[in-house]
Parts: C-alpha cells; structure tokens; sequence
C-alpha cells in the first residue's frame, strides 16, 4: 500500500473514532501497535481533531471570556505538540531514507513529507465535517447543495495531495529529492524568545 493510501485510512479511523466519543478530552485510543508508523499518524490527527473541535468552541459568541482564554492557551499547547508530532514523522522519514544517496543534481521539495500529510490529515477532518454538512437535515437546500460542491473539491485536493505524497517520496527514494528536517522554532511558547514572557522576569 502506497503511503497516502495508508496515511488517508489511518486518519480516516481517527477522525471515525474520535466522532464516536466526540469528547476533547479523550485520550486517542491505541488501535495500533505502539511505535508504529500508524500509531504516530492516529495520535498526529487525534491531536488534530480535538484541535478541531477546540476552535469550535472557541467562537461561541456568548463563551465566558475567562474560558475562552483557557481554551485559547490550550489551543496554543495543541499547536505546539502537532508541530512536535509533524518534526517526529519527518524524523522517521529522515531515518527511512537514511541509506539514500541523493543524486548530483538533486533537488529539495517546498515542504516536507511530514508537513504534507498534516495537510491531508486536516483533509480527511474538512471532509468528514463538509459530508456531515451536506447530509443535514435541518438546512436550506441552497446550503445543503453548496456544502456538496464544497466536498466534491475536496475529495479532489485529497486525490491530488495523495499522489503529490507518493511522487515525492519515490523522487527521495530515488535520490532524485533530498530532504531536510527543519525545527519551527516557534519563539512564543518559548518564555526565552518571547519578549512578553522575559519581559516580566524580575
């Protein structure tokens, strides 16, 4: 099975298993063998999900402000662990095409195949929710129509993502790409990096 094929499953289940509970502060259950690669994708989209669900609730016009905050400062731990999960996929892909020898004129890709399959794990939760859309009940049939056509085009971006995965990780196994694994560096969780936070050390 080609990577995206396995990648678009494993999310698939995730987003699945995360709607059965639909709770954000359920763990993700381990439905796969620890340390596998279908282990780091589930928990990469479960963390995605609840993220998901998190920016949801946040936009309740009528949420109490001390709450939206607490879920704003929670919201920013998730970013951080989903960066944190996306460099440990590039490192196992890193670690996979170890033995590579990229050729001479060897080019590097725009993103990592890491940072690609977050998009299509963000994919398969913008599709489960556009379906969820376009099945309603309850809404306009000028809603329920659009909400078709929105889904249609993203099945479509999930068609070209998946192939674009698998083209570039058969160009770095063939030595034809070369990658990288770049730490974000994010400076504002950072209390040595953010003026806001060393700003008020004493």
């Amino acid at each position: 099975m080609k990577t995206a094929d396995l990648a678009n499953n494993v999310f698939d289940a995730s987003v699945r298993e995360y709607h059965r509970h639909d709770d954000i502060n359920l763990s993700a259950p381990a439905l796969y063998d620890e340390g596998s690669f279908e282990r780091i994708l589930f928990e990469k989209n479960w963390v995605d999900a609840v993220q998901w669900h998190l920016e949801d609730i946040i936009r309740d016009p009528e949420i109490d402000p001390s709450e939206a905050l607490e879920l704003k400062r929670r919201i920013d731990r998730s970013n951080q662990v989903r960066t944190d999960m996306v460099e440990q996929i590039d490192s196992w892909f890193r670690d996979r095409y170890a033995g590579v020898t990229p050729l001479p004129d060897a080019t590097i890709n725009t993103e990592s195949p890491a940072w690609a399959l977050d998009r299509l794990s963000i994919l398969a939760l913008k599709i489960w929710h556009m379906r969820e859309q376009a099945e309603r009940t309850d809404a306009s049939e000028e809603h329920i129509e659009r909400c078709k056509g929105k889904l249609e085009i993203l099945l479509e971006q999930r068609d070209d993502l998946s192939t674009a995965i698998d083209q570039l990780l058969e160009d770095i196994a063939a030595g034809r790409k070369y990658m990288k694994v770049y730490r974000q560096m994010k400076m504002y969780n950072d209390p040595a990096t953010n003026p806001v936070l060393y700003g008020k050390k004493d």
